[in-house]
């Protein structure tokens, strides 16, 4: 199979050229093609020798996605499911906020973490995806919003899949949007999520990135979370809690807990409580998230005085507190919901 042109960055571009014999600047080039022009071709980049944009086209592939569904909500969120070049299928959704568009990219076809709250984790984990389908994820949303000259400001790596189980390929990922060659997204407007994969939270702290960290977390003690979350059976909250502030200090930067508000699950005062003895004095922001409806999973939504009241709580500790803003409420919202629907259309 061939490799994938949005998986190189600046530097492999450039020991690529020097290898077919073309002068290292005509990497520029090529990256101005890819993301500034967003071409469909290589045929299209007309400024490099016919040669070499034959040498291209037999050594790399450049459409890593296929567009089968796009949804769109009334509040302007856009779900994409996206077709590999193996049939498998991916989404990825672009988000409008107060301070731009986002776009919610996915790392795995799949995952296996097994949260018990999570569309995701229908079917298991099938592979990881390599940094260029990453990437092609934002590029495709981007062309997307090119017809209306919007930009993609921000990305959150928080779609299907545990993106520190896919840890190279989604630092390679960062590298490249960050790159200025490319499409040049500042690193404080990336955000990466993780279920809690504690060996790689200790590599990400080292890694000196001024890019963002959230851990869905869900639970305030170790029995409730290991029946929501099953990885904290292999990474103990207390050991999670560890590397959270090994990342504090190291970094200076605040984390984020995201926590989804199941309920009767986890939703009550007492258990409020508990998070704000857990996390006071940590350098750190709670995102209450009103759980998504799956249909293959028999949880209910929080009551919103609840949710008020849960918040109202947390911030009797100092911990600041934020609700998720929803979005595509009108659409299958929940990450891996509308691949699961295209599987079973498939089987049957």
């Amino acid at each position: 199979m061939k490799t994938f042109a949005y998986d190189y960055n600046h530097d492999q571009w450039k020991n690529w050229m020097t290898d077919q014999g073309q002068p290292a600047w005509r990497a520029k080039q090529v990256m101005d093609w890819l993301y500034l022009k967003r071409v469909d071709s290589f045929e299209e980049m007309s400024n490099l020798p016919k040669t070499l944009r034959n040498q291209l086209a037999d050594s790399f592939e450049l459409h890593p996605l296929k567009v089968i569904t796009i949804q769109k909500s009334q509040d302007g969120t856009v779900k994409f499911l996206f077709g590999l070049t193996d049939g498998h299928a991916i989404e990825t959704v672009i988000m409008r906020h107060q301070y731009g568009i986002s776009v919610c990219v996915t790392t795995q076809v799949g995952c296996r973490i097994g949260c018990t709250f999570c569309a995701s984790t229908l079917g298991g984990l099938k592979r990881n995806l390599t940094a260029g389908e990453i990437v092609a994820q934002v590029v495709m949303a981007q062309k997307h919003l090119d017809s209306t000259n919007e930009r993609v400001r921000s990305v959150v790596v928080m779609g299907s899949g545990e993106p520190f189980e896919n840890y190279d390929a989604t630092m390679h990922f960062i590298r490249i949007i960050n790159d200025s060659s490319g499409l040049h997204i500042g690193q404080r407007h990336i955000t990466v999520s993780t279920s809690g994969v504690v060996p790689n939270i200790y590599r990400f702290a080292d890694e000196n990135w001024q890019v963002g960290l959230a851990i869905s977390l869900h639970a305030p003690n170790q029995d409730l979370r290991s029946s929501l979350m099953p990885i904290n059976r292999r990474y103990p909250l207390a050991e999670l809690l560890d590397a959270c502030w090994y990342y504090l200090e190291k970094t200076g930067r605040r984390l984020t807990f995201e926590y989804a508000l199941i309920g009767g699950k986890n939703d009550q005062d007492e258990h409020a409580h508990e998070l704000g003895k857990l996390l006071q004095g940590m350098n750190c922001l709670v995102n209450l998230i009103p759980v998504n409806y799956v249909p293959e999973r028999n949880y209910t939504r929080t009551p919103r005085k609840q949710i008020f009241k849960f918040k109202r709580i947390l911030e009797s500790y100092q911990v600041n507190t934020t609700i998720r803003r929803e979005h595509g409420h009108d659409i299958d919202a929940a990450c891996g919901q509308l691949r699961a629907k295209h599987s079973q259309l498939i089987q049957t």
